[in-house]
């Protein structure tokens, strides 16, 4: 599923990222890497604050839509 439908507070695991390879490799600059851990803080209007590699990222509904993660 999309990181955008994980719930908040509950650990994930990054399955894929989809996109162009610009952006897959944007994306693991952050730390969103296939089998690494993520966690959703807190969803606004689309957009995600998620806990990934012990920080905080900011993410748009469009970016957080591209990364696929399973519980």
């Amino acid at each position: 599923m999309p990181l955008t439908f994980s719930p908040s507070g509950q650990p994930a695991t990054v399955k894929e990222i989809h996109g162009k390879d610009e952006t897959k490799r944007f994306l693991e600059s952050l730390g969103f890497v296939v089998g690494g851990p993520v966690t959703v803080i807190s969803q606004m209007g689309g957009n995600l604050i998620v806990n990934v590699k012990d920080t905080r990222v900011a993410l748009s509904q469009s970016m957080a839509s591209r990364i696929i993660v399973h519980q």
